[in-house]
């Protein structure tokens, strides 16, 4: 069984070290300065093609099924150059980053060949006209052959060559790969059931998927729900205002800024919006996101005469979290695109969509119980959430309902959710009354009578919804609730931070 990924990671291995030193300054040289090559450094260039050469044979015999002749060229191609690499970065005047780029040319055009999987017996692989056709040969892109040069090309070029992979994008890998880990994976399992609304609004836009990965990753992880101190709220996080102005309204009590569909709409034509302004330069627009396309465009100026975003003068006058921002959605559509580049392994997801009609009233709450964990060790509460973002988690739905799921769920809900004791289970857990009344509640309790009558306030908390309040007020209904409020159904949009007024029956 013929394999690469033994020589990718020597040569990911010679070319990270490089990498870590590539933008030294050759002693005794000028920042910026120019440095003629002596002979040595000429030799081990000289050495660099012969073996980039002798490589790309070791590819052709490998797609010609000569796997063992293959393994010995490809690798002694590989020793070779990283004994260059290694005298290269001894020689003062040696350019190392040439070097760099020799080992990423090469690990691209070996993920990038069929051979790999052909060898496997996959005769389903990506054929080679369409692997030079997406032009990245991540997994994650040949896997997924009907995405197309648009997985990787951004107003004609390859996203690829566009990402620089300095110093601020590589410390945000290194974040990516050890503490965010986690939310990284799980952005990425978010993501894989949303795409079947998210993704087609940025391939009719013309926009790479890596980008809207990265965006995705950095601004919620994939939660839909997820709202920010400062208000942007929904999977892509628009304020308020940005919204309105690209589409996303309230309808019928439902802020649009939570629908995945629209918001990836949203955003891509922000996105095009900007790249038009900026010249297509992608740091400018990911930095004009974050911060404001009117304060990126004072710091940079606009069109082809806009200043690089990591120009001195615009790195370093834009905000902390501006400078980390860029850099980490950079980070996250780099991995998104290389994963077998850094030992990171993107879980397989089953999550073609489907539906259930639901044969008793039941809410999503409800239904997460019920379907326990089957095929998911987090259970479904986030998912159901994402994928019908109108709804109230904690209220009931009728008989008839019609809810978006995994296709996968389909015979789960049948089998444990129709009836049985799991749904009598989720019922009555679902109805527990908590007699705590909320700490604002309490010390009104407290007060005189007067004052209570005049003072009856709850004040939202993070993670509230009104049917939750509803059922710690302990007397009092959603719709009392919402008539005392001014909330329109059926979904009673409230949010974290808000005052509430209880009327007289919660007490």
């Amino acid at each position: 069984m013929f394999r690469f990924r033994h020589t990718f990671c020597i040569a990911a291995a010679a070319a990270a070290a490089l990498a870590a030193c590539a933008g030294n300054v050759p002693r005794g040289a000028k920042p910026g300065a120019a440095v003629k090559p002596d002979d040595a450094s000429n030799a081990l260039y000289q050495r660099l093609d012969q073996d980039s050469r002798r490589y790309e044979a070791g590819l052709a015999l490998a797609r010609s099924g000569e796997t063992q002749r293959a393994q010995e060229e490809m690798k002694a191609a590989l020793d070779d150059l990283r004994a260059a690499a290694t005298q290269c970065a001894q020689i003062a005047e040696c350019d190392q980053q040439r070097f760099v780029a020799g080992f990423d040319s090469l690990l691209r055009a070996g993920i990038g060949s069929r051979s790999d999987l052909a060898v496997e017996g996959d005769t389903g692989a990506t054929t080679p006209e369409a692997t030079e056709e997406v032009g990245e040969g991540s997994p994650v892109v040949t896997t997924l052959p009907q995405l197309g040069r648009s997985v990787t090309l951004l107003k004609g070029r390859e996203l690829g060559d566009i990402i620089a992979l300095n110093g601020p994008v590589k410390a945000a890998l290194e974040e990516w790969l050890t503490q965010y880990r986690p939310n990284l994976i799980t952005a990425y399992e978010n993501y894989q059931y949303l795409r079947f609304q998210m993704w087609p609004e940025y391939e009719k836009a013309g926009l790479p998927e890596a980008l809207l990965f990265g965006m995705l990753a950095k601004e919620s992880g994939g939660k839909v729900h997820a709202v920010s101190r400062s208000g942007a709220s929904g999977p892509l996080q628009f304020m308020y205002a940005t919204g309105l102005r690209f589409g996303l309204t309230t309808v019928d009590g439902f802020d649009q800024r939570f629908d995945p569909r629209l918001a990836a709409r949203a955003n891509a034509a922000y996105v095009n919006e900007q790249l038009a302004i900026f010249n297509n330069n992608l740091e400018l627009v990911i930095g004009a996101y974050n911060g404001g396309e009117g304060a990126m465009q004072r710091r940079a100026g606009r069109g082809e005469n806009a200043a690089a975003f990591w120009s001195p003068e615009v790195y370093g006058s834009v905000s902390q979290e501006t400078r980390e921002y860029v850099p980490m959605v950079l980070a996250a559509a780099w991995l998104f695109m290389h994963p077998e580049r850094y030992n990171l392994e993107f879980p397989k997801i089953a999550a073609k969509p489907g539906s259930i009609t639901l044969e008793r009233p039941a809410s999503i709450a409800e239904l997460t119980i019920c379907l326990g964990q089957d095929g998911n060790a987090d259970g479904w509460f986030r998912t159901l959430r994402n994928l019908n973002p109108q709804l109230d988690p904690q209220q009931q739905e009728p008989a008839g309902a019609r809810l978006v799921v995994p296709q996968r769920l389909e015979k789960v809900y049948e089998r444990d959710c129709a009836s049985g004791r799991w749904p009598q289970l989720a019922a009555e857990l679902h109805e527990a009354i908590v007699p705590v009344p909320p700490p604002v509640a309490l010390a009104q309790s407290r007060a005189p009578a007067k004052a209570r009558a005049k003072d009856r306030t709850y004040v939202v908390r993070k993670g509230d919804t009104l049917a939750a309040i509803a059922r710690r007020s302990g007397n009092c209904g959603i719709r009392e609730i919402a008539a005392a409020n001014g909330l329109r159904g059926p979904h009673y949009p409230i949010k974290p931070g808000q005052s509430l007024k209880l009327p007289a029956c919660a007490r």
